[in-house]
């Protein structure tokens, strides 16, 4: 089995260099829904009203290839959106380094700012808020190693900027290829949402909890209130934490293929 590559080196590269990245743009190019969209330089985006389609290519020291975003539609809250990647192992890499995770972004993410009343975000664990999500996506067959999952950022405050550094991150994986597997050791497995789901944790200067569907799939409906309380539930996180940013996307391991969304939404509340 593979193992994600603790995610702490990519953060201190983040703060390191976020400064200067939002003060001269660092040539990253944002573009606009309707424009041409497609963008293949690290960290380019696309914005898709409350969204960020990110090119995020946080590992690519460690491999050599490629890796594009593209934006194809939005209606009200609802997005698609797609990537294509190609990446293999350079001197420096391993099978089980992440390499990149291109996404969509929802509220905070590292070296970010955003306009929170507009994403709805951030949220209080123990206010229980619905936050209803669903997507559809296409895989290529045989794309390398990877997982397609979502990302949630917590935090101890509801004032959490760029640089604050998270309590709590939470993955939700609904599929995964070519062996990848998440950070950390098995703690057990739950029932949420139509789907059992193998429950992992770790730690990397935060607590990293993974929830891997024991059986792949290509089309979720889940409110996220259901992941955050099964861990409440278990003593694992405080009803006090904040829920931030909300990510979704496919972290590439090595390989060559392309994820296509057809449709995305996250409603709040």
């Amino acid at each position: 089995m593979q193992h994600r590559r603790p995610r702490l080196s990519k953060k201190a590269k983040v703060l390191a260099a976020a400064s200067v990245a939002l003060a001269a743009l660092a040539g990253v190019t944002v573009a606009q829904a309707g424009e041409s969209s497609e963008r293949c330089t690290a960290d380019d985006t696309v914005t898709l009203g409350k969204y960020h389609v990110n090119n995020n290519q946080w590992g690519r020291d460690k491999a050599t290839g490629s890796q594009c975003v593209w934006d194809n539609s939005r209606s009200g809250s609802a997005i698609s959106w797609g990537t294509s990647f190609g990446w293999a192992d350079n001197s420096k890499g391993t099978d089980a380094d992440v390499k990149t995770f291109a996404s969509t972004v929802l509220g905070w993410h590292w070296g970010w700012k955003v306009d929170r009343a507009a994403t709805g975000l951030p949220i209080r664990v123990g206010d229980r808020k619905p936050v209803k999500t669903s997507w559809e996506f296409a895989l290529s067959s045989d794309p390398g190693t990877l997982d397609v999952a979502y990302d949630l950022w917590l935090h101890a405050e509801n004032t959490a900027d760029w640089a604050d550094r998270p309590s709590d991150e939470i993955m939700i994986w609904l599929n995964r290829q070519g062996g990848a597997g998440p950070l950390g050791t098995k703690y057990g497995s739950v029932s949420l949402d139509g789907a059992m789901w193998d429950i992992y944790q770790g730690n990397i200067g935060w607590h990293v909890y993974s929830f891997v569907r024991t059986a792949n799939t290509t089309k979720a409906t889940l409110n996220i209130d259901d992941f955050t309380q099964a861990l409440v539930r278990r003593k694992l996180l405080s009803n006090d934490k904040y829920v931030s940013g909300i990510e979704s996307g496919t972290e590439v391991f090595k390989g060559s293929g392309r994820l296509d969304t057809k449709a995305y939404s996250v409603d709040i509340g």
